[in-house]
């Protein structure tokens, strides 16, 4: 989409797998189906949040704009909520740190969050100290569908754009100045690449000899759902320590009368989600090593990590992971009962957690590996938040490994999204 519409590069071509876009980590069965802005996440540091944002309000004035219909996204309100003396507290001072970034957040106390959400406050201890950080400005995304509005939004006129889809890439080979691309159904040839495949593009850049001090810890999410049983999104506040977002409940973006709860971690040893045959890609993109092996072991051997891991195992198990899991639900909704919640089958993807074998542990940014006229974009966390970010960052990359022939109109980008450069 940016390339086509704000430069002047005049051949491009996308090739996909599956017969429709954004089958994997952007269906909305797959993941939180949110826009991230850093404001109710508690995971995030302020420094991260105000990157953030920049990127995420993109986003929001894409869909703002673009998306009137409402095909790809819905607005909703949204909170995090801390409950007890020492939650309150960490609440409390993190909403001193972050008010001026988010002008917007408000600090409420039992009474307006009983008018907000009722079945937070329903059931709860009355002497329980809880306070919660307040937006009326919440997305709930169905990046999928977004990813349509991108394709249908493209530029043709004077470009060639060649769209393959349901045309699956066996292997990249770098031939002289260009990338011989080989796939199920044809050859292309061309200058510049981005792989942008999830898990699998770092197999894609092992192959090419990037990314060697790199492995993967895949961390597979799953969902519960509930009849309705809140009317925005309500988060817990972040374990210390976990270097995963904490349960939290959601509206389905297309169904406000179903609640989503998740998602779980557990390490699932396979690049795509149901897709078995990718366990063995998985260990081809680890590498059969020592350095794997003694670098998931010491991300492993940390207790909080490890407990956590082994819990979440559990809660895919039948009858019993539905027992253990209500008591992570009912930190939201105390009242929720055991036969409202049923385990989302087929839901969930796979998020390429970077393992780091030189220092032996998680990398929890950003990870875009840059080659010689190709880019491999792995883990970009929060991607679909940031993805207009990250396109722009892609573009800047792209017209530099072309040649001063090549412009990117940044400020028209910037400008047609409501933003300054």
């Amino acid at each position: 989409y940016v390339l086509s519409n704000y430069t002047n590069i005049k051949k491009i071509a996308i090739i996909e797998k599956y017969d429709k876009f954004a089958q994997v980590n952007s269906k909305s069965n797959n993941n939180s189906q949110t826009l991230h802005f850093g404001d109710i996440e508690t995971n995030y540091s302020l420094e991260k949040a105000i990157k953030l944002i920049k990127y995420a309000d993109i986003v929001k004035n894409y869909v703002d704009k673009y998306d009137v219909q409402k095909i790809a996204h819905s607005k909703y309100h949204k909170m995090v909520i801390a409950v007890g003396d020492k939650e309150v507290q960490k609440l409390e001072e993190r909403y001193d740190e972050f008010k001026k970034l988010f002008p917007n957040l408000k600090k409420i106390y039992k009474e307006d969050i009983e008018k907000i959400e009722p079945n937070v406050i329903k059931g709860r201890d009355e002497n329980e100290k809880i306070i919660a950080l307040y937006s009326d400005d919440g997305y709930a995304m169905d990046f999928q569908r977004l990813s349509e509005l991108f394709i249908n939004n493209i530029n043709k006129k004077n470009k060639k754009v060649d769209i393959f889809l349901s045309i699956k890439v066996d292997n990249i080979e770098k031939e002289n100045k260009f990338f011989k691309i080989y796939t199920n159904d044809k050859e292309l040839k061309s200058k510049v690449v981005v792989v942008s495949a999830g898990a699998h593009s770092l197999l894609f850049a092992k192959s090419l000899g990037y990314g060697l001090d790199y492995a993967l810890l895949t961390i597979a999410g799953s969902f519960y759902l509930a009849p309705k049983s809140l009317n925005g999104k309500v988060y817990t506040t972040q374990i210390k320590k976990l270097p995963f977002a904490t349960i939290h409940g959601d509206p389905e973006v297309h169904d406000r009368n179903i609640t989503r709860y998740g998602p779980t971690a557990k390490v699932l040893f396979m690049l795509e989600r149901h897709k078995y045959k990718t366990v063995w890609e998985y260990f081809k993109t680890a590498g059969l090593n020592y350095k794997t092996f003694f670098a998931i072991l010491k991300i492993l051997s940390d207790w909080t990590i490890f407990k956590y891991l082994v819990k979440n195992f559990f809660y895919d198990v039948p009858i019993v992971g539905k027992i253990l899991f209500i008591k992570e639900v009912r930190k939201i909704v105390p009242k929720i009962k055991l036969n409202e919640l049923s385990f989302a089958k087929g839901y969930g993807g796979v998020r390429p957690q970077i393992l780091d074998l030189k220092n032996k542990k998680l990398d929890l940014g950003e990870t875009k590996i840059i080659g010689d006229n190709i880019i491999f974009n792995i883990t970009p966390s929060p991607g679909a938040s940031t993805c207009l970010g990250n396109a722009e960052q892609d573009t800047e990359k792209i017209i530099n490994f072309l040649g001063k022939k090549y412009k990117f109109k940044k400020s028209e980008f910037f400008k047609d999204l409501g933003m300054k450069s």
